[in-house]
């Protein structure tokens, strides 16, 4: 989902993992970006809200 061009929501990644919010916010935070060393952005969506990539 975070690969997509389109990224995902909080609320996305939650619905699709049955996740509560501040386990997907640990999972990009500390899984994602510290261990993996993944470069994950964040951006205001008009409509969506914050929407997360991953990005090269």
């Amino acid at each position: 989902m975070l690969r997509a061009p389109s990224g995902a929501t909080i609320e996305e990644v939650m619905s699709a993992t049955g996740w509560l919010s501040h386990t997907v916010r640990g999972a990009i935070a500390g899984a994602l970006k510290k261990k993996l060393g993944l470069n994950v952005t964040s951006e205001k969506v008009e409509g969506r809200g914050r929407v997360y990539r991953i990005t090269d």
